[in-house]
């Protein structure tokens, strides 16, 4: 951990005990950063900062903070003027409650830092900090101030170490008004009972398995036009009807993940195939007495045509053989005659 740059120090007020800490991040960004470029020439954009009043561009070290106030004045505010804020949280992380973790909300939470013991006298205080966060169960309610404001964060135990986790405060977090469906919606047992086994099913999943595919593909892309070859091909998306009938699409997603997963598609559920390319498919059972019906009433037109043909066949060749016989007597009594007669 000593290498990664701190971005805060101060201390952890635990009651009358102080614990020297490093604030460092305890996530990082794997995203692929792109650049402003002119199309026409690939020459990078670039924005330069300059002074309204004098017209000229400034540096770095001439830029400040200021506050515009409502009639459009800006009230200049120095670095010292925030560091001497008459707030005990400016360099100090206060712990003010230790609460049950599932009393927070995972929609306040924001940014995660690891809070690092600094230097040797920290080390105790540390420790009893975190073992007494253990054997609580529970988390840690602190306020401190970053970035020119007083934050709310959720102290609690990783490992052998402290996180703090940014909380939004309660009035940041929007209530869900206008979010759910208006409409009266009444959801069957059997419709939930298929909901169950599709999530058995799906089961559970070892984070560390998943990856950034979206940034892996644009590595590929990037990789392939630096070397001159051509671009990799999205797949073909999937085909398939609508489907319009919400048991029909649960049967199926049970059916196609059990597949996935080298099981049998009918073990716990019954499964039926979607109608495909119709915008009104019958239920599935009708659909399937029909067919079965219309294919039995054609197998018999088949056959009995077939029989005709058949005794058709038969009957030809039967009036074929009697008309040669018949030939052949009538030929004979011929030959008989003309002997009498020599």
């Amino acid at each position: 951990m000593l290498h990664v740059r701190s971005i805060w120090n101060g201390a952890i007020s635990f009651g009358l005990v102080s614990i020297p800490i490093k604030l460092v991040n305890a996530t990082e960004s794997h995203s692929i950063s792109f650049r402003q470029i002119h199309t026409e020439d690939g020459g990078r954009i670039r924005y330069r900062k300059f002074c309204e009043l004098e017209d000229r561009e400034v540096t770095q070290g001439e830029i400040g903070k200021g506050y515009e106030d409502a009639d459009g004045t800006i009230i200049p505010i120095t670095e010292e003027d925030l560091s001497s804020l008459p707030i005990p949280t400016a360099k100090t992380i206060e712990i003010v409650a230790f609460v049950p973790a599932d009393r927070i909300d995972p929609l306040q939470m924001d940014a995660a830092y690891y809070l690092q013991a600094s230097g040797a006298p920290a080390a105790k205080p540390y420790t009893l900090l975190r073992e007494a966060l253990k054997r609580s169960n529970k988390v840690a309610i602190a306020k401190f101030a970053l970035r020119g404001r007083e934050r709310l964060g959720m102290l609690r135990v990783v490992g052998d170490a402290i996180a703090m986790h940014g909380l939004l405060w309660p009035d940041e977090v929007r209530a869900p008004e206008g979010v759910a469906p208006d409409a009266n919606v009444t959801v069957r047992d059997k419709e939930l009972d298929l909901a169950d086994a599709l999530m058995d099913t799906l089961g559970e999943v070892d984070l560390e398995d998943l990856h950034d595919e979206y940034r892996e593909a644009v590595e590929e892309v990037i990789a392939a036009k630096a070397a001159g070859e051509a671009l990799p091909q999205a797949p073909e998306p999937a085909a398939g009807g609508k489907v319009l009938d919400l048991m029909a699409a649960l049967e199926s997603s049970v059916r196609a993940a059990r597949e996935s997963r080298g099981e049998e598609a009918g073990e716990h559920a019954e499964v039926k195939s979607l109608p495909q390319g119709k915008t009104a498919p019958a239920a599935p059972k009708q659909t399937g007495g029909k067919k079965s019906t219309a294919a039995k009433k054609t197998a018999a037109k088949k056959t009995a045509a077939s029989a005709r043909k058949s005794t058709a066949k038969s009957g030809q060749g039967t009036k074929k053989t009697a008309a040669k016989s018949t030939a052949k007597k009538t030929a004979a009594k011929k030959s008989t005659s003309r002997k009498r007669s020599a």
